[in-house]
């Protein structure tokens, strides 16, 4: 569920919850409108913990071969 699934799914819940008044026989629209601010606002944090690229450093190094005199270079990826 990406963040703009989340914000919307707040909403929609936030108008069923406290601004629709009629009712539905069998359901409680509110009871509905609280469930789905609830996965919204799990959406979001789940976005923002786990979900969001972390960040990645780049190491170069270059340094001469002794023995043959060549250059050679090495490069590190990591996550942090």
């Amino acid at each position: 569920m990406r963040l703009g699934t989340s914000v919307f799914l707040l909403a929609v819940g936030a108008v069923l919850t406290f601004a629709v008044t009629f009712s539905v026989s069998g359901l409680d629209l509110s009871t509905v409108g609280v469930i789905l601010m609830v996965v919204g606002v799990l959406g979001i944090v789940l976005e923002f913990a786990l979900f969001r690229p972390r960040t990645r450093a780049v190491t170069s190094t270059t340094s001469v071969d002794p023995v043959t005199g060549s250059t050679v270079r090495s490069t590190t990826d990591r996550a942090i």
